[in-house]
């Protein structure tokens, strides 16, 4: 198209005139330039905003205006672009009649003759001072949002990783842009996450996918990560906006709790996250997009104080009030947490986080983010109920085989176990505390489960804990909890088992390891029924019947002072002894018969004979491990078994345990007590660790542990020695 030029172009003086007034009153800024990049003409609007005439700028006078440090980038591209002929476009400062300098765009096109010659260039420029501040804030906004944000060219370039992203990996921006970002995510995932990438910037179609990445410390993280694609009016994708979430604890917490795995998907949902910016000079907010879905306004309404108020939660509304008060008086940041109460009815939980920021005018803004954590929240309180159902009982009582069951594994008709069963049966109903002694193997926990069954507290949680699983340090927060900062770690409020346990049982199993300190304020729990977390000041009130097991004498432990008296009597209130299996050896019969029902119907074998000579071995081993062994090696015989007769493999019987059959035996057996005696007093009754009695004999710690009991050696005595 042919272009009309106020000067130089021969027309009537009339048509000229005119078309000068249009571009002299048009509110944008135009100028032209000669084929060899003199300007010869700039309009009013241009002459008005500078305060100066056309010959103060005409020619290449027009550089007097530009901000110094820009002129010579825009003068090197305006000399490029007549080289070339290409269009023209470059930003730069210009020194406005105020003297103030404001930052413009200038674009400059040549018009061509009908052989292809330029003949005259086109110009305009347009302010974008505000544009760019604008952006400048925003990408503050960005880098102070907790979340890990980019940005990618359509064809997939990373283009922008803010200071989260940056931070996470501990690497400058010149090593992540582009394609390099992969570097750091595992190898075994790469391949994965840039296939379903390529994908998504073929169909343009969102991407999510998960992949591990390499954390400042070394440690991979499992993120989330998502992409969406932003589409100009044609629908052409013109940007790739996306975000990665930490999911790493949700996916230990998955394996954790690997029965809910249905559940635990939906709980590595998303939590939205949304931004803002509030000058507290002029009072001026910026929302972005997803802090107006948080808050349930769209897009169009004019952000305000007054908004947020009407969507706070009444009883949180004081709260809300006070802390942006003293923020815009102490010009402090804040991080807090309330509910927002939406026209539907539905509530959100919110955590707003904001850090004063000063610009290059002196103003403070506080810029933050608001990250609705309802569905955390919830997702957290479902992964507490889950574990607090598998504290629960999770053991149905059986329907009885033709035999006396309480249930599970207790099964037997020996005068001894129905003298525990009964002595359990009369403690159940009352709220008494019950201290179960016996040998590893012999079911304490199981008619712990019982005694609960059976009580008036049968329909609340039995909460199981064994004290010798658990670190000395963590023992306490694990027992009576903590708040939120008590210790390292303690990111969160978290409730301990007798808070779980509230109104029903919590056994406490190995009891004898529990250390010194705990030991004092269990006591307190029983003899006051109150209790505080660690780190609070708040006394908390219990109301959990405790039953405590251990397979240790504690009689020489209080002795040596590792174990308090006064504790043991309050947990000794009612004693149960479980005997051990070979003390009621008429039993293994029924529980051979048991077991292999039970093991063979789970591995869909058919077992129509049990061998007489296995069930006489069975019956004359002394079983170390007691009914736990005895299960152990059933269930391991029908593994291997290929007929529909039971048998087993004597050689898993361990001889240690046997019977003496020799003087020679005897002998052995003797020498064996005197060398583990003699290790023991050499460590002071330390049985495990470099300088126990374990190492001293070259053994597993729990192999020593089984020679102990099987001898009956008192490994307490040797403390003092």
């Amino acid at each position: 198209m042919k272009a009309i030029v106020p000067e130089d172009i021969e027309q009537p003086i009339a048509i000229r005139d005119t078309l000068r007034l249009i571009v002299d009153t048009t509110p944008a800024l135009i100028h032209t330039g000669r084929p060899d990049g003199y300007l010869d003409y700039f309009n009013r609007g241009w002459l008005d905003l500078l305060g100066c005439s056309l010959d103060e700028v005409r020619g290449w006078r027009w550089t007097n205006v530009i901000h110094p440090d820009d002129v010579a980038d825009i003068v090197q591209k305006w000399h490029a672009a007549l080289a070339s002929g290409e269009p023209f476009e470059a930003e730069a400062r210009v020194r406005r009649a105020d003297g103030e300098y404001r930052l413009f765009l200038h674009r400059k096109v040549p018009m061509h003759d009908e052989q292809g010659a330029i003949i005259k260039w086109f110009g305009s420029s347009i302010d974008i001072e505000d544009r760019k501040r604008n952006e400048g804030n925003l990408h503050r906004v960005v880098d102070a949002t907790p979340a890990l944000l980019h940005s990618a060219r359509p064809d997939g370039y990373i283009d922008f990783l803010n200071k989260g992203w940056l931070d996470f990996v501990g690497l400058p921006i010149e090593q992540m842009i582009g394609w390099e970002w992969a570097k750091t995510f595992h190898p075994d995932d790469i391949e994965g996450c840039l296939a379903k990438w390529r994908g998504a910037l073929a169909s343009g179609e969102p991407f999510q996918a998960e992949a591990r990445v390499r954390r400042t410390d070394g440690a991979y993280r499992t993120l989330l990560h998502t992409k969406a694609p932003v589409r100009d009016k044609l629908g052409k994708i013109t940007k790739w906006y996306g975000s990665s979430i930490d999911i790493e604890d949700l996916k230990r917490a998955e394996d954790a709790l690997r029965r809910r795995e249905a559940y635990l998907a939906q709980a590595q949902a998303l939590s939205h996250t949304g931004s803002f910016g509030w000058n507290l000079e002029s009072g001026e907010l910026y929302w972005s997009d997803e802090t107006f879905n948080i808050l349930g306004y769209k897009r169009t309404v004019t952000q305000s104080l007054d908004l947020v108020f009407d969507r706070v939660h009444p009883e949180d509304l004081a709260l809300v009030r006070e802390t942006l008060r003293r923020a815009s008086e102490d010009r402090n940041g804040f991080d807090f947490e309330h509910r927002l109460w939406l026209p539907n009815g539905a509530i959100k939980h919110v955590h707003v986080i904001g850090r004063p920021f000063k610009d290059e005018r002196g103003s403070i803004e506080l810029i933050g983010s608001v990250m609705d954590v309802t569905a955390r929240r919830k997702a957290f309180e479902e992964i507490k109920a889950l574990k607090d159902d598998l504290y629960k009982e999770n053991i149905a009582l059986r329907e009885e085989i033709g035999k006396t069951s309480m249930f599970e594994e207790v099964v037997g008709t020996s005068s001894v176990l129905q003298l525990v069963l009964a002595r359990a049966a009369k403690v159940a109903p009352t709220d008494s505390t019950v201290l179960i002694t016996g040998e590893t193997g012999t079911g304490k926990e199981l008619i712990a489960r019982a005694i609960h069954k059976r009580s008036k507290r049968s329909e609340r949680a039995f909460v199981s804990v064994n004290c010798a699983a658990i670190p000395a340090s963590l023992i306490m927060s694990e027992l009576f909890g903590h708040e939120k900062g008590a210790f390292t770690g303690a990111v969160q409020r978290r409730l301990g088992r007798f808070e779980l346990a509230e109104g029903g049982t919590l056994f406490l199993d190995e009891v004898g390891d529990l250390p010194l300190a705990t030991q004092i304020a269990l006591l307190r729990v029983l003899q006051e029924r109150e209790f505080e977390r660690v780190g609070g000041h708040e006394t908390l009130r219990s109301d959990a019947r405790v039953i405590a097991a251990t397979n240790r004498n504690l009689q020489p432990a209080i002795a040596a002072g590792s174990f308090r008296s006064d504790l043991y009597y309050r947990l000794n209130v009612f004693p149960i002894k479980l005997p051990p299996l070979r003390e009621r050896r008429e039993d293994i019969p029924l529980l051979v018969n048991y077991f292999v029902n039970r093991y063979a119907k789970r591995a869909g074998k058919e077992i129509t004979h049990i061998r007489k000579k296995s069930l006489e071995a069975l019956q004359e081993y002394l079983w170390p491990g007691n009914v736990r062994e005895l299960q152990n090696v059933i269930e391991r015989s029908l593994i291997v078994s290929e007929t529909n007769e039971f048998s087993i493999d004597k050689s898993w019987l361990s001889s240690e345990s046997q019977p003496p059959a020799s003087a020679a035996s005897v002998n052995q057996t003797s020498n064996e007590r005197k060398r583990i005696e003699a290790a023991l007093a050499r460590s002071r009754g330390r049985v495990s660790g470099a300088s126990g009695a374990a190492a001293r004999l070259g053994m597993p710690a729990s192999t020593l542990e089984s020679k102990i009991r099987s001898l009956k050696i008192n490994k307490y005595s040797f403390k003092d020695v």
